[in-house]
């Protein structure tokens, strides 16, 4: 038992380890560049993570089942089980002759043993607790590494998404930039439509300084209108000081 204990323990920390080795290098490199490649890489090794975690679990929660129950751990005593008990039909056997020396020496001597196994068990399951103890702090162990992994992972994930947050805020951003220029500049080509009209003016005769001061009112006008929606925007919080940059 001793050695299948030792050999379980040894390969889950070894997994543990080779993950470990993998995985910090993976997330480093994901929260430096997020990319399809580094997530599915990512996506691959917390799985991997989950399934030895549960494997991990199991093996500890056996053990400390073992150790909360003295009679589990005695029961693992195999060789004990191999020392004859005395049966009902020797005991009447021992009744019906009771003046036989050879007999009574044999029984002498079961009971003797069967009494030195019943004081030893106290002995052997202190030794056999201090061994499952030392094996259940190995696996606790590394349990602990791999719920550390796991919270590194989700704070990678919680960073990640912080920053796809911020992106998608910066997109926002200057999507408003756009749209309200745009209206700007719709407002100020207004002006060439109306003034590109097949229509005659009476007030267009001899009066050619008025379209130069109606297209300089409509870029004053347009300007106005696209800095009170940015101050406007600002003022409400729906874009940072730095849209302009």
């Amino acid at each position: 038992m001793e050695v299948a204990l030792e050999a379980i323990c040894s390969f889950l920390d070894a997994r543990t380890t080779e993950l470990e080795t993998a995985a910090y290098p993976a997330l480093n490199e994901l929260t430096s560049k997020i990319s399809s490649r580094n997530l599915d890489r990512v996506r691959k090794l917390k799985s991997a993570m989950i399934r030895l975690t549960a494997r991990v679990q199991k093996v500890r929660d056996e053990l400390e089942q073992l150790l909360e129950d003295d009679e589990d751990m005695a029961d693992l005593y195999l060789s004990r089980k191999l020392v004859p008990v005395e049966s009902p039909a020797s005991s009447a056997a021992r009744n019906w002759f009771p003046a036989s020396p050879t007999v009574g020496s044999r029984i002498s001597r079961t009971a003797k043993s069967s009494a030195a196994t019943f004081h030893g068990n106290d002995d052997d399951v202190e030794e056999l607790e201090l061994m499952l103890e030392a094996y259940f702090m190995q696996i606790d162990s590394t349990l602990n590494k791999l719920n550390t992994l796991r919270e590194y992972i989700d704070d990678t994930e919680d960073y990640i998404n912080i920053q796809l947050d911020n992106h998608r805020n910066q997109l926002i951003q200057l999507e408003l930039f756009l749209s309200s220029g745009t209206c700007a500049l719709t407002l100020y080509s207004l002006v060439a439509g109306i003034f590109g009209m097949n229509i005659p003016y009476s007030w267009n005769d001899n009066h050619g300084y008025v379209f130069r001061w109606v297209v300089i009112f409509g870029g004053i006008l347009s300007t106005i209108l696209f800095t009170s929606v940015m101050a406007y925007a600002r003022l409400r919080g729906l874009i940072g000081t730095n849209v302009f940059s």
